[in-house]
């Protein structure tokens, strides 16, 4: 049932009649961060998502032109079914769309990465709340003060996600997450977000505040936003990402991701060149 109704999502996606947040959707899927990159940066890409694995966990990586990945969905096309992308180009503000048809290239390389919404389904059945999704947002991201490990031209600082719990569900919060190392596992930080220099909490650079008791603490999570960021500071003349927050759903199951911490075990990503 599960299953289906992460194609039946897909194929509103496609149809263009959703194109909306991701986050509570499909709810046991694997859910992934989407970035395609002209073949010549490919390898150099590959090796920041490895040096930056908490951030950027390689799913799969495509073979040049690619659009088709049935490693993560039979039916899946790149082109049509994330909900919203950014189309980037130098020197220019990235535009939102809905579908990459009109600029789909042969050289793009097309790269899958963990995403947090993956595990969420399993914070929900461990009796935690999460807020975004209960207050129906976008989960909000924060770009911190800590650097990643550069690679080629990528560079930049780690992208959290954040979301509060009590203080006597935190580490539970944390438990439960840090089973699935592949879709960025264990928070990264708890409480003081200034720490990580993120100086206020109620503007995110990416996503939507969401309502922080005084009495709740915060955890961050290492972010996929990372790699849009890396992306960004490269100055390379073309590339596309999803829009943050807006995923690709596959038809993979959260399950077969508990505890794992080399995608190739599953085989999704067997014609990865780094990993």
């Amino acid at each position: 049932m599960i299953k289906q109704c992460a194609r039946v999502i897909r194929s509103e996606i496609r149809a263009r009649r959703f194109c909306g947040p991701t986050s509570g959707l499909a709810a046991g899927y694997v859910q992934a961060n989407i970035a395609m990159v002209p073949e010549k940066f490919a390898d150099a890409f590959a090796e920041f998502c490895t040096l930056n694995n908490r951030a950027c966990a390689l799913l799969h990586r495509t073979e040049p032109g690619e659009y088709r990945m049935p490693e993560l969905g039979d039916d899946i096309d790149i082109r049509t079914d994330v909900p919203r992308y950014l189309v980037h180009r130098q020197g220019r503000e990235a535009q939102e769309v809905t579908d990459i048809n009109d600029v789909w290239r042969d050289d793009l390389v097309t790269f899958a990465l963990g995403c947090s919404f993956s595990f969420e389904e399993a914070l929900i059945g461990a009796g935690l709340e999460v807020r975004n999704i209960t207050e129906g947002r976008n989960v909000p991201m924060y770009r911190t003060q800590k650097p990643c490990e550069p690679a080629g031209p990528f560079h930049g600082n780690l992208v959290v996600s954040m979301r509060p719990f009590s203080s006597d569900s935190i580490a539970l919060a944390s438990d439960v997450s840090g089973r699935y190392p592949l879709v960025h596992g264990a928070p990264v930080h708890l409480g003081d977000p200034s720490e990580l220099g993120v100086n206020d909490i109620a503007a995110p650079e990416y996503g939507e505040a969401v309502t922080v008791f005084p009495e709740e603490v915060m955890a961050f999570w290492a972010c996929g936003v990372t790699a849009i960021e890396a992306l960004r500071n490269a100055g390379l003349e073309f590339f596309i990402t999803h829009a943050p927050g807006h995923m690709l759903i596959t038809d993979r199951l959260n399950d077969a991701l508990e505890s794992l911490t080399d995608i190739r075990v599953l085989g999704w990503g067997e014609r990865q060149t780094a990993v």
